[in-house]
């Protein structure tokens, strides 16, 4: 517990950002689990139109500071190439 009226107001404040980064945490990561599934079941337009949503709660996470740069870069990453290497196996090569 906060022993003083300083640590109090700090207290209450983490709390409240600590609530406001898990539900941008949420959001981004819900959104590349949506991502992925879509790509699992074959369905890629449906991926790639959901890309930008993704991209968005990604770099808005890291612009904000729930996520370090690289961590968002990571995952960023990984999104593209899981869509790229479904649409080789949507679309092969002739």
């Amino acid at each position: 517990m906060p022993n003083t009226r300083s640590a109090e107001k700090q207290l209450r404040k983490s709390l409240k950002r600590r609530l406001r980064n898990q539900v941008r945490r949420a959001r981004a990561r819900n959104l590349m689990k949506r991502v992925f599934r879509l790509l699992e079941a074959g369905d890629v337009e449906s991926a790639r139109s959901l890309l930008p949503m993704a991209y968005a709660a990604i770099d808005k996470a890291e612009k904000v500071g729930v996520f370090h740069r690289n961590t968002a870069a990571r995952y960023k990453s990984r999104i593209a190439r899981r869509l790229a290497e479904a649409q080789k196996v949507a679309r092969p090569a002739a």
